[in-house]
């Protein structure tokens, strides 16, 4: 089955090419003369496969052997190894110890971690209330640069269809739109889906060679090395841009300031009625992108960028660095290295409608990667703190800290704290379960006014009812990712699309 690839690879002619078999043996056997092509096409050959070796070992290697210390690839550095078990050591002494001190300590650090989260959450939402958005203007009064989307497919067959028609609907000048459909080379039925759907000259099928790791940004680094635009986006297969999302980013880079490197998309489940996960799942997005990343770009502070719908100024990107191949959340560690080089992000208007994992075993694996993904994100920003802290400077190393090692401490401590929380009450013990239920109480208010800002609560109030069952299982999440991040670091969970609810 052949492949296109752009590159049209030559043929060898059938009655030229010998019969397949055993050769033949004893000493009155003629060896085997292999073809040769005329010197110019052997050269354009070998050329392009120097090309495409090249691509591949840029993919899945450049960031790790170019700059090992930001890669994910090499795991906890020797520093973090050994502050690590002198941490267990000394939190093993202490509860032997003084077990009432550690349990103190344990309960006020989780209220100061609650409180924080709050406090910020708080601000986001009212932020966000006093924040009009501003319109697209209708004339286009600058040059258009070239868009290249790297849309990463595996497995995805039954979505296809609908992607490209997605596509095709982008309200952008077609010559100025370069597709790249990444298919893994073993992934036949898609393949064969997009060979039969007789696509324009915007899309190019590029075959990603079958090497570890099998994860989307080595994918995504692959295609980069044929990308033709200026301006580089990212896409989902599940993805339907809105149509005006390119025009929305070119004039955000025309308008924007020269270390402006990325703007990115809101990204809006549209299928939220399916289950109970998935309307808990589209209240979190529409939380996340309506209020929480506006507020980050406004601050200043790295963002931590959606896995779709962001636009790179492609000279910062490369510059960058480009994806880590081995990071199983490659757009929030992309934010932070960004932000580490001086560059700043920005969110646009036009959103991108995803789907939202409709059963809780999908939910679960998608959630759990995420969660390992940013544990591999603090963890490569922490391996030479002070530079991380020069780089950035405080007021930006200070956000990621609490915007990511925030958020992990509190996947970390929020069903812990439930429990400890429920067991306080069947004991009687006024405080500080009295405490914890307030703190907890004020919470789960912000993220209700945060809905409600977001628009994310439309018909979905039985799903903010229930919102204190949703929250408590991101702390299941987060011990799967730690398991995965023990013995599976980069081993990518794949969300499967296009699943109907049981």
């Amino acid at each position: 089955m052949e492949i296109e690839t752009g590159t049209p690879v030559p043929r060898r002619d059938p009655g030229l090419s010998g019969r397949r078999g055993r050769a033949p043996s004893g000493d009155n056997a003629r060896p085997i003369v292999a073809l040769r092509l005329p010197r110019s096409e052997s050269e354009a050959v070998l050329e392009r496969r120097l090309e495409e070796a090249a691509a591949l070992e840029e993919a899945c290697n450049g960031l790790a052997r170019r700059s090992p210390v930001l890669s994910a690839q090499t795991g906890l550095s020797d520093g973090q190894h050994s502050g690590l078990w002198s941490l267990i050591g000394a939190g093993m002494v202490m509860i032997m110890e003084v077990p009432a001190g550690v349990i103190t300590t344990a309960i006020w650090a989780a209220a100061v971690v609650f409180a924080c989260g709050i406090a910020l959450r708080l601000a986001a939402a009212i932020s966000a209330l006093a924040t009009r958005t501003r319109g697209l203007a209708d004339a286009v009064d600058f040059p258009l640069p070239t868009i290249t989307y790297l849309v990463p497919l595996y497995r995805e067959d039954n979505v296809v269809p609908s992607l490209i028609k997605a596509l095709v609907a982008l309200d952008y000048p077609a010559h100025l739109l370069d597709i790249k459909l990444l298919v893994e080379i073993d992934d036949l039925k898609t393949i064969n889906v997009l060979r039969g759907m007789n696509l324009s000259q915007r899309f190019e099928i590029l075959p990603c060679p079958p090497r570890v790791p099998r994860t989307k940004p080595k994918a995504l680094n692959y295609g980069l090395q044929f990308a033709r635009g200026d301006i580089i986006s990212v896409l989902d297969a599940e993805d339907v841009p809105d149509p005006a999302q390119p025009l929305a980013a070119a004039r955000a880079f025309a308008e924007g300031q020269p270390n402006l490197a990325v703007v990115q998309a809101p990204l809006l489940a549209y299928n939220g009625a399916s289950s109970w996960i998935a309307r808990q799942f589209e209240i979190e997005y529409a939380i996340h992108f309506r209020v929480w990343l506006p507020f980050v770009a406004r601050l200043g502070w790295p963002m931590l960028l959606g896995g779709t719908s962001n636009y790179f100024r492609r000279s910062h990107l490369v510059e960058a660095g480009a994806w880590d191949a081995w990071n199983v959340t490659e757009d929030a560690d992309l934010g932070l290295r960004l932000a580490r080089r001086g560059h700043s992000a920005q969110m646009i208007a036009p959103p991108t409608m995803e789907e939202a994992p409709v059963r809780f075993k999908h939910w679960l694996s998608q959630r759990a990667r995420w969660k390992k993904g940013h544990l591999q994100s603090w963890l490569v920003l922490m391996r030479n703190p002070g530079t991380a802290l020069r780089e950035l400077g405080f007021r930006k190393f200070l956000g990621a800290q609490l915007a990511l090692g925030g958020g992990l401490l509190a996947s970390i401590v929020h069903g812990p704290s439930i429990i400890a929380l429920g067991i306080a009450a069947c004991t009687a013990a006024m405080w500080p379960s009295a405490g914890f239920a307030t703190l907890l109480g004020a919470g789960y208010g912000v993220v209700i006014l945060s809905a409600i800002t977001a628009g994310g609560a439309r018909h979905r109030v039985g799903a903010l009812a229930t919102l204190p069952l949703y929250l408590p299982l991101i702390s299941i999440a987060m011990a799967r990712a730690l398991w995965d991040m023990k013995f599976h670091p980069h081993a990518w969970a794949k969300t499967p699309h296009g699943v109907k609810a049981n």
